[in-house]
């Protein structure tokens, strides 16, 4: 437990791809940061999703190598999409490499109901923040979480970044690949939460990062904009009280 906390507040280390023995139910680990896109451009591999592929229960997402796409997996099953003559391509294959990579092992999940009026962005990362406290999990840990249901509306987008380009920001990665609004399509969202990875694997404006996948993958992506339809759910990992 004591070299775990040593990484949590040491957020420039690198972690390995072996997830570690753990006395919680699971544990958030990441490869790659942001920042070092962002401020150095940095843009080459930091895992080989290979070396996760015998991991069960295996949730993860983040950005291929090079930010040629976006990396969704979901229960050990890859959706990764890259832009191919300006198309949206899927791969369910772990033979990519990715520059960032967040990722968890959940065997368990537990449900709740997302309210009717939680509307806005900001209404559902608080949301999400006192459900996972009164549900027993520490906030000041970063944690994954499920969203399934039929969407209101989402935005998102496809990375593709162009070749030798070593000037990032937020709306360039948003513009260089493809890109959209979608409404009332069933959906499935994992997201990471965190209060202290700013910069690491969220921006520096939210503690969440999510990706998106429709449930008749015509789209896959990351998530830039979010507003939850009636009925949908939220999964926290599992905790034992």
């Amino acid at each position: 437990m004591k070299r775990f906390l040593v990484l949590l507040f040491v957020p420039f280390v690198i972690s390995c791809t072996t997830l570690r023995s753990t006395s919680e139910p699971f544990e958030v680990t990441y490869n790659g940061a942001l920042r070092n896109i962002m401020h150095e451009g940095d843009i080459s591999a930091k895992a080989d999703l290979n070396d996760f592929e015998n991991i069960k229960h295996l949730y993860a997402l983040g950005a291929v190598e090079d930010l040629k796409g976006e990396i969704l997996i979901l229960d050990s099953k890859p959706i990764i999409t890259s832009v191919q003559n300006d198309q949206l391509s899927f791969s369910h294959s772990f033979d990519h490499r990715a520059t960032l990579l967040v990722y968890a092992s959940v065997k368990k999940w537990q449900s709740f109901a997302i309210p009717d009026h939680v509307k806005a962005y900001t209404d559902l990362e608080g949301f999400i923040e006192q459900t996972a406290i009164a549900y027993g999990i520490n906030p000041e840990k970063p944690f994954p979480f499920l969203i399934k249901g039929k969407a209101q509306s989402f935005d998102w987008h496809v990375i593709n970044w162009p070749e030798g380009d070593t000037d990032h920001s937020h709306e360039k990665h948003i513009q260089s690949g493809l890109h959209g609004t979608t409404s009332n399509q069933q959906i499935e969202i994992l997201g990471f939460y965190s209060r202290h990875h700013h910069a690491i694997f969220t921006h520096h404006t939210t503690n969440m990062h999510m990706h998106v996948f429709t449930t008749d993958l015509t789209i896959a992506g990351h998530v830039d904009h979010f507003t939850p339809g009636t009925g949908m759910t939220v999964s926290l990992p599992w905790v034992r009280k």
